[in-house]
């Protein structure tokens, strides 16, 4: 029996369909704002700070292993439903929280640690979603583009590893623009350019020291239409340390609007 703590996106959707798939046994614990899952035959709606709760169903049903998938957005800790386990473990949450949403799923697997229940990555069961080495559309970086993405890499590296940043955006070797809180979309809205078309690169890398069994840089079909909309030309992700959703259409619209995707 394999655990699922699912939240939004739809990366949990495709982790759900390939373990329908193959018949394994599963339950989803889901932390999604409006229960996404709730038709789902082995469906548990708990809140973050039920943690009691959490850990009941997953040794009642002898869940040895869980699977995250899926951001979990910062609660209301004010508005949270607690219980016992709850209260104990709250304070740590509230104040990993302060790092960041991921920071809150990294101290909610130390928590399930300490209950002998282990995390296994996010892309046990679908490791096609991820990119390897390689370009992946019709257009390839050209010398002007390897310069943006080389500045952006360096970028990243250079942030400090407790930041909220896995992308940042380039055009014509300057920083457009790094990710903050409000992640990848609010960060392309900022960046969109009326002079500048279809120049610059999104570079999306895991963060320094992350746990990669979770929260990796995830990119679909609405990333690509988000980054023609701000003049980009590309986008760039760690090779085998990413989450890329509708592989097809994806390259489709790359090709139809001569952009690249490319994976370092």
């Amino acid at each position: 029996m394999i655990g699922l703590i699912f939240g939004e996106t739809n990366f949990p959707n495709e982790i759900l369909r390939k373990i329908k798939k193959r018949k394994l046994n599963y339950l989803i614990i889901d932390l999604t704002k409006r229960k996404k899952f709730k038709k789902d035959k082995y469906f548990y709606s708990v809140s973050i700070g039920q943690f009691g709760k959490i850990i009941k169903i997953l040794k009642e049903n002898r869940c040895k292993k869980i699977l995250f998938a899926g951001k979990v957005i910062k609660p209301n800790f004010s508005r949270l439903k607690l219980d016992l386990k709850g209260i104990y473990y709250i304070p740590r949450i509230i104040k990993s929280s302060k790092l960041g949403d991921a920071a809150i799923l990294r101290e909610i697997i130390k928590i399930l640690k300490q209950e002998r229940i282990s995390t296994i990555s996010s892309l046990t069961y679908n490791p096609e979603l991820t990119l390897k080495k390689g370009t992946y559309s019709k257009i390839r970086p050209n010398k002007e583009d390897d310069l943006d993405i080389k500045k952006a890499i360096s970028t990243l590296s250079k942030l400090d590893k407790y930041t909220f940043s896995q992308g940042t955006i380039v055009r014509n070797n300057k920083v457009v623009a790094i990710e903050g809180k409000g992640g990848t979309e609010r960060m392309l809205k900022r960046s969109r350019s009326k002079i500048q078309r279809h120049k610059g690169v999104l570079v999306k890398f895991p963060k320094k020291k992350q746990d990669l069994r979770i929260d990796l840089p995830t990119v679909g079909l609405k990333t690509l239409v988000q980054c023609r909309a701000a003049g980009l030309k590309g986008i760039v992700l760690k090779s085998k340390q990413n989450v890329f959703l509708e592989r097809n259409k994806c390259i489709n619209f790359a090709n139809k609007n001569k952009m690249f995707i490319t994976a370092k």
